[in-house]
């Protein structure tokens, strides 16, 4: 038995239930935790957006096939990642469907040692998106905060205008731009402009910065 800890979940959606009966055994025999689907439209009735999670599904299906799955979690907008079963003839279909965003494909019949370093990779990066997605969240929430004069200020601090340039640009004195600059560290919780502009910029931040000339 793995080691692997059973975090995230890997949605395995395929018509033949022989398939999924295989990889059912051969990912809960590596410690993961599986949940499988019929069809595509099974899957997105019980679809939770907000689980860590991955998928694997067929390329070929009745009803929905894994490619139009695609391309309906793609309008979502969701962050799954996906690997495609294909049959040995679906290889080039397969490889397009990783020009829209899925990590892999795997041909039948699969091997659990093709199929488990996949799966690991596909989690990993479940987690990174959705850690990366929380931490959006959270400084979505903070910048709401702000209302609409101090978000223009901070804009112009994170391009690193000077206080009295701030002042100018938006027709106020130095002494207002000060008491906003107070109040946007402190809606935001930062106590440097080297936060401030982690929070105001997330992942585009630089990691080193700076203090910011008044």
């Amino acid at each position: 038995m793995s080691l692997i800890p059973k975090r995230g979940t890997i949605y395995v959606v395929d018509d033949d239930e022989a398939v999924r009966d295989s990889l059912q055994w051969l990912l809960e025999g590596q410690d993961f935790r599986v949940r499988c689907f019929e069809s595509a439209e099974a899957f997105l009735s019980r679809y939770d957006p907000r689980e860590v999670a991955c998928m694997i599904v067929d390329i070929r299906m009745d009803g929905m096939s894994g490619l139009e799955l695609q391309d309906k979690l793609i309008e979502q907008k969701s962050l799954l990642p996906i690997a495609f079963i294909t049959g040995h003839g679906e290889v080039p279909l397969a490889v397009s469907t990783m020009k829209k965003g899925a990590m892999d494909f795997i041909q039948k019949p699969f091997k659990e040692e093709q199929l488990v370093p996949l799966v690991e990779r596909m989690l990993e990066q479940a987690r990174t998106s959705f850690a990366d997605a929380q931490q959006a969240a959270s400084r979505d929430a903070l910048l709401a905060k702000l209302t609409a004069r101090e978000t223009q200020v901070l804009g112009r601090i994170v391009a690193g205008r000077l206080n009295k340039q701030i002042a100018d640009d938006l027709g106020i004195s130095i002494k207002t731009v000060e008491a906003h600059r107070a109040n946007i560290m402190e809606k935001l919780g930062a106590n440097t402009v080297a936060d401030l502009l982690k929070i105001a910029l997330g992942q585009n931040a630089p990691q080193d910065t700076a203090a910011s000339p008044l």
